[in-house]
């Protein structure tokens, strides 16, 4: 392994993972704290390890973004099998139930879906990273303990039904794409949909497509991303400037506005609600900018980097 660098040497950015299968999320961070050699990685929303898709890395003064991206909507491929329930709500977990979905036609499997759009109440899984009393529910469950998650309030924008397939007599496949809010659970989908039909349902695949205004098409594996930060550009790498200004409307600011807002000042409103990124005449991002009556003040700022002087 190479010497680990001091962070202030790499450039700043979002990485844009394509995970592959059978990684978690912490597997990918530290895959990608090995290539870059650094410390400073987060992701911004976890992907079960079965998931593959998009996945949104943090690196340096770019993890103070995560925060903002984790938050927008996020869209999926999915494979859904109805006629069988299993304990993680997923391919990976031990099949519970086993019940013969040959009785429903197309149009019933359509109206279960149709069910799971909107605003909706989901349990989460209980083999799922949500903590109870500061412990994951999977560590628990695993454990031998019963685990009973609260309802959280979610909302699936829109359930396309691409394909209806029988593998066997008993069982129906179901390919869907879904957009939905920060927080929704597929799996949970396709569970409470299996239960509508009263016959099980759990998920096969599932690939995340697009988080917010990031798509998978421009991503790459970790190692590959990793490289092209590391190289000032190419697939699965965005600089922090250009990783703002995906996120949020940019503010272009005077050399004069950015010496004050790296003093703490404030500077004249923006004029339109929501954070903006304050970037300088060198294209630099200074920080993100919310307005507060007349003036605009600094919610997360950007200093310029330093040359790193040890540990």
């Amino acid at each position: 392994m190479s010497p680990r660098r001091p962070d202030a040497d790499v450039p700043p950015g979002l990485l844009l993972v394509d995970k592959a299968g059978g990684m978690t999320s912490h597997d990918v961070v530290a895959r990608a704290r090995r290539v870059l050699s650094v410390r400073k990685v987060g992701h911004a929303g976890t992907l079960d390890p079965m998931a593959t898709g998009l996945l949104v890395l943090g690196v340096g003064a770019a993890t103070r973004l995560l925060g903002y991206v984790g938050g927008h909507d996020k869209t999926y491929e999915a494979t859904i099998r109805f006629g069988q329930s299993t304990v993680t709500d997923d391919r990976e977990g031990e099949v519970l139930t086993t019940t013969s979905a040959a009785h429903l036609d197309d149009d019933a499997v359509r109206t279960a879906l149709a069910a799971q759009t909107g605003p909706l109440q989901q349990v989460p899984s209980s083999v799922s990273a949500v903590k109870v009393d500061g412990r994951r529910s999977y560590d628990r469950v695993r454990a031998g303990e019963a685990v009973e998650l609260a309802p959280r309030s979610v909302t699936v924008h829109a359930l396309a039904v691409h394909r209806i397939a029988r593998p066997e007599p008993d069982l129906v496949d179901v390919d869907v794409t879904v957009t939905c809010t920060a927080g929704t659970y597929i799996r949970a989908i396709a569970r409470d949909a299996g239960a509508a039909l009263g016959v099980g349902g759990h998920l096969t695949a599932l690939r995340r497509t697009a988080s917010g205004p990031f798509s998978v098409e421009r991503a790459a594996p970790v190692e590959e991303a990793g490289a092209a930060l590391l190289a000032g550009g190419g697939a699965g790498f965005l600089p922090l400037a250009t990783a703002a200004t995906t996120v949020f409307p940019s503010r272009p600011v005077t050399a004069e506005e950015s010496r004050a807002l790296f003093h703490g000042r404030r500077i004249p409103a923006t004029g339109a609600p929501g954070p903006h990124a304050a970037v300088d005449p060198d294209g630099r991002l200074v920080a993100l900018l919310e307005d507060s009556g007349a003036t605009a003040r600094v919610a997360v700022g950007f200093p310029p980097a330093v040359t790193s002087c040890g540990s």
